[in-house]
């Protein structure tokens, strides 16, 4: 689906609350264009490992709270053979249910449900609708078995957790297209910053892609939008030579390791591709303090600039491919800090519109 958002703004996922109407507010308040449902990590079942784990086979807790897979016990190829019969259930399904085994639960995703009911009331009419699920990359090589071995050098439990996850980000696609608006799902994959390093030996650049470009394929299926977030520096080209819709990174410390990649690039936004700025940043809690919307927005036309002149493409037509974001999720800053984020976010935003698109 062909995406144009002129340099709207929407946020990651994780907010800091205890309360999902608390986030939902602020984003109904702050991104109410292309809003997203918040993640509350301050609940273990939805802290980035956790929250797309329903219905995988094999799953067990140790002390400390440590989830891994044992395909050494004797339920495990009953649960993988259910968890097949499951996952062709859902891909063949025309609207997966709410209480579908690979779906999230509420227990799982408190922002989700509130969301969905905020916008069942009908007061709020969107651009587009913003939904995420952590990446197979990400899960894979942070999950182990039994032995401690990453999940993701096993191809069996690799293959579960794609499979798993395309369902969750068709799951939320199914939920939400019945709003009327286009759907954007983003995979959020933080460690793809480890590529290349000692700590992920043995990852291939054909496996990433394939892993997630089977994700992305699912969601296109849907006439969604697919979107990769990673919040560090990584070998881009990968990720931009995916099917994938939009790439959002952290532009506020990273814009420079991104234009090493000149080429790919250039054909991403020739091809129709979205960037999604992380230009607000959250990392740090100074910045946040420091940075105001004219520093900010100094910033990114620098930022664009330097596009112009290493690609040879106009500013209005990159701004017309663009979408703000914070660089990454605020689930670890304080409610007072996120919304210090989310004021940012919204005044850059508002400030391109006007001085690209007088909007």
């Amino acid at each position: 689906m062909k995406f144009s958002p002129p340099i709207k703004a929407t946020v990651i996922g994780s907010f800091p609350h205890t309360e999902a109407e608390a986030a939902l507010r602020l984003i109904m308040e702050y991104v109410p264009q292309i809003p997203a449902w918040p993640q509350l990590p301050f609940y273990p079942e939805e802290q980035m490992l956790r929250q797309y784990l329903e219905g995988m086979p094999g799953l067990f807790t140790k002390e400390g709270n440590k989830i891994f897979f044992d395909t050494s016990h004797p339920r495990f190829e009953a649960e993988l053979f259910g968890f097949y019969q499951n996952y062709l259930n859902a891909l063949e399904s025309p609207r997966i249910p709410f209480d579908h085994p690979l779906g999230i639960s509420p227990r799982y995703s408190r922002g989700f449900y509130s969301f969905y009911r905020k916008l069942e009331q009908g007061s709020y009419r969107p651009l587009a609708l913003k939904g995420q699920i952590t990446g197979p990359i990400t899960l894979a090589t942070a999950l182990t078995d039994q032995n401690g071995k990453s999940v993701y050098y096993d191809l069996q439990l690799r293959e579960v957790v794609v499979k798993a996850l395309t369902i969750k980000a068709k799951w939320q696609i199914h939920q939400l297209r019945v709003f009327g608006v286009p759907i954007i799902i983003f995979i959020d994959e933080p460690s793809l910053s480890a590529y290349g390093s000692s700590a992920f030996l043995g990852v291939t650049e054909g496996e990433v892609k394939n892993d997630l470009t089977e994700i992305i394929e699912q969601i296109h299926l849907e006439q969604g939008i697919a979107g990769i977030h990673c919040c560090e520096n990584t070998d881009w080209s990968i990720l931009l030579k995916t099917n994938l819709d939009i790439l959002s990174f952290d532009a506020y410390s990273f814009f420079d390791r991104l234009i090493l990649y000149a080429s790919e690039l250039k054909d991403f936004i020739a091809r129709g591709g979205v960037l999604a700025w992380g230009i607000i940043p959250t990392g740090n809690e100074d910045d946040i303090k420091r940075e105001t919307i004219d520093s900010l927005v100094r910033r990114w036309r620098e930022y664009l600039n330097t596009l112009e002149e290493r690609l040879g493409v106009a500013p209005n037509d990159i701004a017309r491919q663009s979408l703000i974001t914070p660089s990454c999720g605020m689930g670890s800053l304080t409610p007072e800090l996120a919304k210090r984020v989310l004021e940012l976010l919204r005044g850059v935003s508002e400030l391109l519109q006007r001085e690209y698109f007088n909007g």
